[in-house]
Protein backbone atom coordinates (compact mmCIF):
# COMPACT_ATOMS: atom_id res chain seq x y z
CA UNK A 1 0.00 0.00 0.00
CA UNK A 2 2.67 2.52 1.00
CA UNK A 3 4.78 1.82 -2.02
CA UNK A 4 1.69 2.26 -4.21
CA UNK A 5 1.16 5.69 -2.75
CA UNK A 6 4.78 6.76 -3.19
CA UNK A 7 5.18 5.15 -6.58
CA UNK A 8 2.32 7.09 -8.08
CA UNK A 9 3.39 10.47 -6.81
CA UNK A 10 5.32 12.28 -9.53
CA UNK A 11 9.04 11.51 -9.83
CA UNK A 12 9.26 8.77 -7.21
CA UNK A 13 9.50 5.49 -9.11
CA UNK A 14 12.94 4.16 -10.03
CA UNK A 15 13.47 3.58 -13.75
CA UNK A 16 13.77 -0.17 -13.45
CA UNK A 17 12.70 -2.18 -10.44
CA UNK A 18 10.68 -5.07 -9.14
CA UNK A 19 8.53 -5.15 -6.03
CA UNK A 20 8.12 -8.40 -4.16
CA UNK A 21 4.86 -8.13 -2.25
CA UNK A 22 3.75 -11.73 -1.84
CA UNK A 23 4.86 -15.24 -2.58
CA UNK A 24 7.24 -17.81 -1.23
CA UNK A 25 9.16 -15.72 1.28
CA UNK A 26 10.95 -18.74 2.74
CA UNK A 27 12.23 -20.01 -0.60
CA UNK A 28 16.00 -19.88 -1.03
CA UNK A 29 15.86 -17.45 -3.94
CA UNK A 30 13.81 -15.00 -1.87
CA UNK A 31 15.95 -15.38 1.27
CA UNK A 32 18.93 -14.35 -0.84
CA UNK A 33 17.09 -11.07 -1.49
CA UNK A 34 15.92 -10.63 2.10
CA UNK A 35 17.32 -13.03 4.73
CA UNK A 36 14.49 -12.03 7.09
CA UNK A 37 12.06 -13.69 4.66
CA UNK A 38 9.61 -10.80 4.82
CA UNK A 39 7.85 -8.60 2.32
CA UNK A 40 7.91 -6.03 0.84
CA UNK A 41 11.22 -5.95 -0.99
CA UNK A 42 12.21 -3.53 -3.73
CA UNK A 43 14.78 -4.94 -6.16
CA UNK A 44 16.64 -2.43 -8.30
CA UNK A 45 17.89 -3.08 -11.82
CA UNK A 46 21.43 -3.70 -10.52
CA UNK A 47 20.16 -6.42 -8.16
CA UNK A 48 20.29 -4.29 -5.02
CA UNK A 49 17.41 -5.25 -2.71
CA UNK A 50 15.77 -2.92 -0.23
CA UNK A 51 13.48 -4.61 2.30
CA UNK A 52 11.10 -2.91 4.76
CA UNK A 53 8.35 -0.54 3.69
CA UNK A 54 9.79 2.47 5.51
CA UNK A 55 13.22 2.00 3.92
CA UNK A 56 11.55 1.63 0.52
CA UNK A 57 9.61 4.86 1.12
CA UNK A 58 12.84 6.69 1.98
CA UNK A 59 14.53 5.36 -1.14
CA UNK A 60 11.64 6.26 -3.44
CA UNK A 61 11.22 9.70 -1.89
CA UNK A 62 14.86 10.79 -2.01
CA UNK A 63 15.19 13.93 -4.10
CA UNK A 64 11.42 14.46 -4.38
CA UNK A 65 8.83 16.69 -2.72
CA UNK A 66 7.92 13.73 -0.46
CA UNK A 67 11.13 14.04 1.61
CA UNK A 68 11.96 17.58 2.70
CA UNK A 69 15.50 18.88 2.19
CA UNK A 70 15.35 20.97 5.38
CA UNK A 71 17.14 19.07 8.18
CA UNK A 72 14.52 19.72 10.86
CA UNK A 73 11.59 18.86 8.58
CA UNK A 74 13.40 15.71 7.40
CA UNK A 75 13.91 14.75 11.04
CA UNK A 76 10.20 15.35 11.71
CA UNK A 77 9.40 12.96 8.86
CA UNK A 78 11.59 10.35 10.54
CA UNK A 79 9.91 11.07 13.89
CA UNK A 80 6.45 10.41 12.42
CA UNK A 81 7.67 7.27 10.65
CA UNK A 82 8.93 5.92 13.99
CA UNK A 83 5.63 6.91 15.61
CA UNK A 84 3.79 5.05 12.86
CA UNK A 85 5.76 1.85 13.39
CA UNK A 86 5.09 1.80 17.13
CA UNK A 87 1.67 3.35 17.55
CA UNK A 88 -0.11 2.72 14.27
CA UNK A 89 1.41 -0.40 12.75
CA UNK A 90 1.85 -2.04 16.15
CA UNK A 91 -1.66 -1.21 17.36
CA UNK A 92 -4.19 0.00 14.78
CA UNK A 93 -3.06 -2.22 11.92
CA UNK A 94 -2.81 -5.20 14.25
CA UNK A 95 -6.39 -4.73 15.42
CA UNK A 96 -7.50 -4.31 11.79
CA UNK A 97 -5.72 -7.47 10.67
CA UNK A 98 -7.06 -9.54 13.55
CA UNK A 99 -10.65 -8.38 12.94
CA UNK A 100 -10.45 -8.80 9.18
CA UNK A 101 -8.78 -12.22 9.33
CA UNK A 102 -9.87 -13.75 12.66
CA UNK A 103 -8.91 -17.27 11.68
CA UNK A 104 -5.26 -16.45 11.01
CA UNK A 105 -4.20 -15.56 14.55
CA UNK A 106 -6.45 -16.37 17.52
CA UNK A 107 -7.03 -13.20 19.54
CA UNK A 108 -8.39 -12.84 23.06
CA UNK A 109 -10.99 -10.06 23.68
CA UNK A 110 -8.70 -8.34 26.19
CA UNK A 111 -6.11 -7.88 23.43
CA UNK A 112 -8.66 -5.85 21.48
CA UNK A 113 -9.45 -3.83 24.62
CA UNK A 114 -5.80 -2.78 24.93
CA UNK A 115 -5.47 -2.06 21.19
CA UNK A 116 -8.64 0.04 21.17
CA UNK A 117 -7.47 2.03 24.21
CA UNK A 118 -3.97 2.61 22.80
CA UNK A 119 -5.22 3.13 19.24
CA UNK A 120 -7.75 5.77 20.28
CA UNK A 121 -4.99 7.57 22.17
CA UNK A 122 -2.89 7.48 18.98
CA UNK A 123 -5.80 8.74 16.87
CA UNK A 124 -6.39 11.62 19.33
CA UNK A 125 -2.71 12.62 19.07
CA UNK A 126 -2.83 12.53 15.27
CA UNK A 127 -6.12 14.42 15.21
CA UNK A 128 -4.78 17.15 17.50
CA UNK A 129 -1.75 17.52 15.23
CA UNK A 130 -3.84 17.57 12.04
CA UNK A 131 -6.31 20.10 13.38
CA UNK A 132 -3.39 22.56 13.49
CA UNK A 133 -1.88 21.78 10.09
CA UNK A 134 -2.79 20.27 6.74
CA UNK A 135 -0.07 17.60 6.61
CA UNK A 136 2.13 15.80 9.10
CA UNK A 137 5.28 17.81 8.35
CA UNK A 138 5.36 21.31 6.92
CA UNK A 139 2.77 22.46 4.45
CA UNK A 140 2.89 19.63 1.92
CA UNK A 141 2.53 15.89 1.59
CA UNK A 142 5.49 13.76 2.70
CA UNK A 143 6.22 10.09 3.20
CA UNK A 144 5.16 10.59 6.83
CA UNK A 145 1.64 11.23 5.54
CA UNK A 146 1.78 8.21 3.23
CA UNK A 147 2.98 5.86 5.96
CA UNK A 148 0.39 7.01 8.48
CA UNK A 149 -2.45 7.17 5.98
CA UNK A 150 -1.95 3.58 4.85
CA UNK A 151 -3.41 2.23 8.12
CA UNK A 152 -5.18 5.20 9.69
CA UNK A 153 -7.69 5.63 6.86
CA UNK A 154 -8.83 2.02 7.45
CA UNK A 155 -8.82 2.17 11.25
CA UNK A 156 -12.58 1.55 11.29
CA UNK A 157 -11.87 -2.00 10.10
CA UNK A 158 -10.00 -2.52 13.37
CA UNK A 159 -12.94 -1.34 15.45
CA UNK A 160 -11.98 2.34 15.70
CA UNK A 161 -14.57 5.06 15.18
CA UNK A 162 -13.06 7.87 13.07
CA UNK A 163 -16.16 10.09 13.24
CA UNK A 164 -14.93 12.17 16.23
CA UNK A 165 -11.60 12.87 14.52
CA UNK A 166 -12.34 15.75 12.15
CA UNK A 167 -8.66 16.59 11.64
CA UNK A 168 -7.91 13.04 10.52
CA UNK A 169 -10.97 12.87 8.28
CA UNK A 170 -10.08 16.14 6.51
CA UNK A 171 -6.46 14.96 6.12
CA UNK A 172 -7.65 11.68 4.57
CA UNK A 173 -9.87 13.67 2.20
CA UNK A 174 -6.88 15.80 1.15
CA UNK A 175 -4.80 12.70 0.41
CA UNK A 176 -7.65 10.92 -1.38
CA UNK A 177 -8.31 14.06 -3.43
CA UNK A 178 -4.84 14.02 -4.95
CA UNK A 179 -4.95 13.44 -8.72
CA UNK A 180 -2.85 10.27 -8.61
CA UNK A 181 -4.40 8.75 -5.49
CA UNK A 182 -5.02 5.00 -5.74
CA UNK A 183 -7.62 3.38 -3.48
CA UNK A 184 -6.34 0.48 -1.39
CA UNK A 185 -8.60 -1.94 -3.26
CA UNK A 186 -7.15 -0.93 -6.63
CA UNK A 187 -4.32 -2.87 -8.17
CA UNK A 188 -2.01 -0.38 -9.85
CA UNK A 189 -0.54 -1.15 -13.24
CA UNK A 190 3.11 -2.08 -13.36
CA UNK A 191 5.28 0.70 -14.74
Amino acid sequence: MRRQLARFEPRTAPDSHRFYLKGETQERWFLEKNPAGQIPVLELSDGTCIPESTAILFFLAEGTHLLPADKVERTRVLQWLCFEQTNVDGVISRARFRRKFPGVVPTRPEEFDAWLRDGNRTLRMLDDHLRAQRFMVGSSLSIADLALYSYVHRADEGGFDLSPFGGIRRWCDRIEGRPRHIAIEAVPPDP
